[in-house]
């Protein structure tokens, strides 16, 4: 199958890139690489994965490039991911999340595509939990009350996949993160706590946490992402679909597990002001994607952890 990845030198993307090309996909890897690594592709690339450099903002590259590549299948990746970026700069976030969904959704539909799975966010969707702790796990029907421009911009980004589905015929569908974790998450990214914090536990640092360390979160390990990719491809059906663990870990457990994983009985964190646009307790109930994908998270959070460290 010909498939083409956005965003698929970054994290999620290049798990994602690997693991199709075990099943036999030819692949087409669009990146701009302001956050991706060509060397997460490498092994990919030897193999015979193409990789463009363009920004999915650019239409007028991005048209030209899908429609010689044909895709039958799309998983669209490449976004803005920091909240606080999206709370300081909302527009480049929307041109970013929206418009640039937008931009793939066109060019995936004007070539042909059939299937088009999206990777939307789901504690930053739902908003807060603190407040409706009555409906926690968050299931796919709970009120969307995002507290963040990046949590909006990904669901605006949604309602285009249904536009798209129900007008131009693109299987689309909308997968809801929780706090996806794993070798090759970079600490640089807000996003990316567990890679900060195993790397400071590595070389002998201590966690810095913002707010009061109890906020909560549902951290799902990159292995467990990549399968619900896959099928969520395979079912073809609109979701969205969330894809979370069901267990709520907050960032003082996250920075004792981690440290009790690496053997550090001194990574005691320090306190920061709590950051805006970041909710205090998030969850997610995955049980659509059990009965509708066949889908659940296999490995608990010590056991990702295990593979993360090393």
């Amino acid at each position: 199958m010909q498939t083409l990845v956005t965003g698929g030198a970054g994290f999620i993307g290049s798990h994602l890139v690997d693991a199709l090309q075990e099943a036999g996909d030819e692949l087409l890897v669009v990146d701009d690489l302001t956050s991706g690594k060509r060397e997460n592709l490498a092994a990919a690339l030897e193999r015979g994965a193409e990789l463009v450099e363009l920004d999915v903002c650019d239409a007028a590259a991005l048209q030209p490039a899908v429609q010689s590549f044909s895709p039958q299948s799309v998983f669209h990746l490449a976004a803005q991911i920091d909240v606080r970026t999206s709370m300081a700069d909302p527009a480049f976030d929307a041109r970013v999340n929206v418009a640039g969904t937008l931009g793939v959704l066109e060019a995936a539909a004007r070539a042909g595509a059939g299937d088009f799975v999206f990777t939307s966010t789901g504690g930053a969707i739902y908003g807060e939990g603190a407040e409706r702790p009555e409906r926690l796990p968050f299931a796919e029907d709970a009120e969307r009350l995002p507290l963040s421009v990046y949590g909006q911009s990904k669901l605006a980004a949604e309602g285009y996949l249904d536009f798209y589905r129900r007008t131009r015929g693109l299987r689309t569908t909308a997968l809801r993160l929780g706090n996806v974790y794993g070798p090759r998450q970079d600490p640089a990214l807000e996003a990316g706590v567990v890679a900060i914090f195993c790397g400071l536990a590595r070389e002998g640092g201590r966690p810095t946490v913002f707010g009061d360390g109890e906020q909560t979160r549902d951290y799902v390990y990159i292995g467990d992402v990549v399968s619900a990719l896959l099928a969520a491809r395979e079912a073809g059906l609109p979701g969205p679909f969330n894809v979370g663990t069901g267990v709520e870990t907050s960032v003082l457990g996250l920075a004792d597990a981690i440290g009790a994983r690496a053997g550090r009985d001194d990574f005691e964190p320090g306190f920061e002001p709590a950051r805006e646009g970041e909710i205090q307790r998030s969850v997610l109930d995955a049980s659509l994607a059990a009965s509708e994908l066949g889908w659940r998270a296999q490995r608990d959070l010590d056991g990702g952890l295990a593979l993360t460290l090393g």
